[in-house]
């Protein structure tokens, strides 16, 4: 079922016909584990389990293998992300310490289409 085209940070998008434009399949999937990372617990009022709150970390004595493992337990939370082969998750932080921008990879199989699936972002300053 296809979900509104919502790029975090950015407006909705508008589509050929002038709607608002929808995506499915693998790009469905990066925009959902996407959302997941960068939301804060308690931000859903449904479901305030719900994110890991990744920018929560920024300005916070960093702790690379703390994060890796916070993404880790998040997306698989997401149908999109297949638990086999494992997902490569790195985590690294530039220099400046704790105000430092933490940037995040990550190379998972999407469940629905077997592909290889990357997503890359970085959180902070």
């Amino acid at each position: 079922m296809p979900d509104l085209s919502h790029q975090w940070g950015a407006d909705l998008a508008v589509g050929p016909t002038g709607d608002l434009a929808v995506t499915m399949g693998a790009a469905l999937g990066q925009q959902r584990v996407l959302r997941r990372l960068l939301t804060n617990p308690g931000e859903y009022i449904w479901q305030p389990d719900y994110g890991a709150g990744l920018a929560r970390f920024i300005g916070q004595p960093a702790n690379r293998l703390q994060i890796q493992a916070l993404i880790r337990s998040q997306i698989f939370k997401e149908s999109a992300v297949a638990r086999t082969p494992e997902p490569i998750i790195d985590v690294s932080i530039s220099p400046g310490g704790a105000a430092g921008t933490v940037y995040v990879y990550i190379r998972y199989q999407d469940a629905g289409s077997g592909q290889t699936q990357v997503l890359s972002f970085s959180v902070g300053a």
